[in-house]
């Protein structure tokens, strides 16, 4: 890689930074083994002009998913459960799901009904999967993006709130109907923070536990978890108090404290060396210095797209979701985007690369072509989309 391109990187995030749109970053760039860019720039936390530091502890939302993802497949390996086994198998209160459809009156008013859903086909099961938990197409949806009647009836229900513990909050959820029929459409949505609560179920511990004791002590991940200890809250990176841009608030989840609902879909902390050592576990086909998660096969099966053209045809069609959020040139494997073209996608990269990010900045990606690991740490919801695509182009542009 170029050490003139690499440059570029800073100078750009600088430009960020002074121009007031995020409080500041942690960068880290691993290619073929080697550390060749890493930097804290701007402010850790920008209410006391703290500067950043590489130790900053973030809260990565989503980045939760791919490890939590990882964990259900170290069961799957132990034969605990496979894939292709119904959700209700495991979870009996899921075994009578029904699909949420609105109903129109002759006045034109609009009305929630659940219905049976629809036969089964080789395509189309009319139960959710284990799979498909894992490549977000059992028919469930988050209540908090977008709009709709299922949607509200999520808000209604309390899954939102993150005031009930994993098992209640699967209990819940299984009352709620289907927002799509399971396997017709890739719906972002609370199915991972379902796995933590299966992972629960299966493992006889809570998910933190598992977590911490399955993958966080053996790769060495001494900042992660669902809260941050007293002694380390000095570290936790902190957003702007409100957007620059929109103005509105900035409402960042609570982590000083253990939180009722351990959200597998959203609710570690992380740091950049932490994250570095479980992508660099899944670069490493399931280990990293010694330590095995899983097999090289159960990787290559989790960063390999589990959609096909049909599904994601059918996932992009105005009003069929709140949107395919992997985007052009990407399908979805188990956690991960992962790229299926050289091309469409708008920003470099490899067929086979994956990623996933995070609500409020953070984001990571992996490109086992070029034995690349990029990790970018923010807190700064309103700017990520922008600031991903601009780092992934500075990235590749020091190729």
């Amino acid at each position: 890689m170029l050490a003139a391109g690499l440059k570029r990187i800073d100078a750009a995030v600088r430009r960020e930074i002074d121009a007031g749109l995020i409080p500041g970053a942690v960068l880290l760039v691993q290619h073929r083994g080697r550390t060749v860019h890493a930097a804290a720039l701007g402010e850790q936390d920008p209410s006391r002009h703290q500067a950043m530091r590489d130790d900053a502890i973030f809260r990565i939302y989503s980045m939760t998913k791919p490890i939590v993802s990882v964990a259900l497949m170290m069961l799957v390996e132990e034969g605990r459960l496979r894939l292709r086994d119904p959700l209700a198998q495991h979870m009996a209160e899921f075994a009578d799901l029904k699909l949420g459809v609105v109903w129109r009156d002759s006045r034109g008013r609009e009305s929630l009904r659940r219905v049976a859903l629809p036969p089964t086909t080789p395509s189309t099961p009319t139960v959710p999967l284990v799979h498909d938990l894992l490549r977000h197409t059992a028919g469930l949806t988050y209540g908090i993006f977008g709009t709709s009647r299922v949607k509200s009836a999520y808000v209604s229900a309390g899954v939102e709130s993150g005031r009930m513990s994993n098992q209640q909050f699967a209990a819940r959820l299984a009352e709620l109907p289907l927002a799509y029929a399971p396997g017709t459409v890739w719906e972002y949505s609370r199915a991972t923070d379902l796995i933590g609560a299966l992972i629960e179920r299966i493992s006889g511990q809570t998910l933190g536990e598992f977590l911490q004791q399955r993958i966080f002590e053996p790769l060495r991940m001494v900042d992660t978890g669902f809260s941050v200890p007293p002694d380390k809250l000095h570290r936790v990176a902190q957003p702007f108090a409100n957007d620059p841009q929109s103005g509105e608030p900035i409402r960042l989840i609570n982590v000083a404290k253990p939180p009722v609902f351990e959200s597998g879909g959203g609710g570690l902390v992380s740091t950049a060396a932490d994250y570095l050592r479980f992508a660099r576990m899944v670069l490493g086909g399931g280990t990293l210095a010694g330590k095995r998660l899983l097999s090289r096969k159960t990787v290559e099966l989790m960063t390999s797209d589990h959609l096909g053209a049909d599904l994601i045809r059918a996932s992009r069609v105005p009003g069929a979701s709140n949107g395919y959020l992997p985007g052009p040139g990407y399908g979805f494997g188990l956690g991960f985007a992962v790229r299926i073209a050289a091309g469409e996608a708008g920003v470099p990269g490899s067929i086979g690369d994956h990623h996933w990010s995070g609500m409020a900045g953070t984001y990571f990606w992996i490109d086992p072509a070029e034995e690349l690991i990029a990790i970018w740490l923010m807190q700064a919801p309103e700017q990520r989309q922008a600031c991903w695509a601009m780092f992934k182009n500075l990235v590749y542009g020091a190729f």
